[in-house]
């Protein structure tokens, strides 16, 4: 997979990196065009000065023993209720969450969303989602360029604005 970006945080201080986490993400889209976007919303250790919102792509974790694509199909399922259609490679973006010494590799997909199979939360990241939104890819790429320049709103817009302009380009 082509690397998109990568990206350093700036945002807390680098002490080391314990582990790399694979992740796998998707700008996922309907019949409509529309795509899937979470609005998340935490107050912890990531905002310290009290409770962030921003926008993040549907996705997590791949799995010990699980391809990229089956990691995307089962994180769709529990995030959107959706099983989905991978359409294509998009580009991976390395980043850094120093808070937690943790690097990440995140394999962004294009998918269409098909059949529904029902939402089924099962993580703890999965708990801060407060909503699932379908929305224009445009509207997409303004509420990300809206987001706060700081702590994890940060990390998230520089990770994932990158991917929703060449989604926009391969939807077309």
């Amino acid at each position: 997979m082509k690397i998109v970006a990568k990206l350093v945080d700036s945002e807390y201080p680098n002490r080391g990196f314990t582990h790399t986490r694979e992740i796998v993400r998707a700008i996922v889209y309907d019949e409509k065009g529309n795509v899937a976007i979470h609005n998340v919303v935490r107050n912890d250790k990531f905002c310290p000065e009290g409770p962030q919102s921003y926008y993040e792509t549907p996705g997590g974790g791949v799995d010990a023993g699980e391809s990229y694509e089956v990691a995307l199909h089962r994180e769709c399922h529990e995030e959107l209720g959706y099983d989905i259609e991978i359409v294509g490679e998009l580009g991976e973006v390395d980043d850094d969450y120093n808070l937690i010494g943790r690097h990440n590799k995140n394999h962004y997909y294009l998918a269409k969303r098909t059949a529904f199979v029902g939402k089924h939360f099962v993580s703890d990241g999965d708990s801060l989602i407060k909503a699932t939104l379908w929305v224009p890819i445009d509207e997409a790429i303004c509420l990300y360029q809206a987001m706060p320049d700081h702590y994890v709103s940060k990390i998230v817009k520089n990770r994932e604005l990158p991917i929703f302009l060449l989604a926009k380009k391969a939807m077309k």
